[in-house]
């Protein structure tokens, strides 16, 4: 079917797969976030949960939640600003920077499928994504 395929008929198998590859992805979203919030922290340490939540582009709420959870996992050191007592400051713990930085947080099972590809695959499969991103 090489060369012959209609952008429609792309459109349909893309979808297809998307939906395919869609199962987990709420638990996905959860481990791309709680990675983004952690190096937000480690790059700004001792950050503000407003400053972690502009960087994430998350809501505070949100993000409150997600530093309570990271907390509550060791993950996180907060404690108050001793020149703001209303401030808090964030700081990752040794456990979240060792996280960090052996890459410990969970890339998902897409990123697990894509680890059993060979190399010209995987290349084959950046390029598609470029052009994906440029359509976008």
């Amino acid at each position: 079917m090489w060369g012959q395929a209609s952008p429609d008929l792309l459109a349909e198998r893309l979808a297809a797969i998307i939906e395919a590859l869609d199962v987990n992805r709420d638990d996905d979203r959860a481990a791309r976030q709680k990675r983004a919030m952690l190096h937000a922290i480690a790059s700004r340490q001792p950050a503000t949960l407003g400053e972690i939540a502009e960087a994430t582009e998350r809501g505070a709420p949100a993000l409150s939640r997600a530093v309570d959870a990271a907390v509550r996992e060791g993950l996180v050191d907060r404690q108050q600003d001793p020149d703001n007592r209303r401030r808090l400051q964030l700081r990752l713990t040794e456990a979240g920077q060792l996280l960090l930085d052996d890459g410990g947080l969970d890339s998902g099972p897409l990123a697990e499928k894509l680890r059993r590809l060979a190399q010209s695959e995987l290349r084959a499969i950046e390029r598609a994504v470029e052009i994906l991103e440029r359509m976008a």
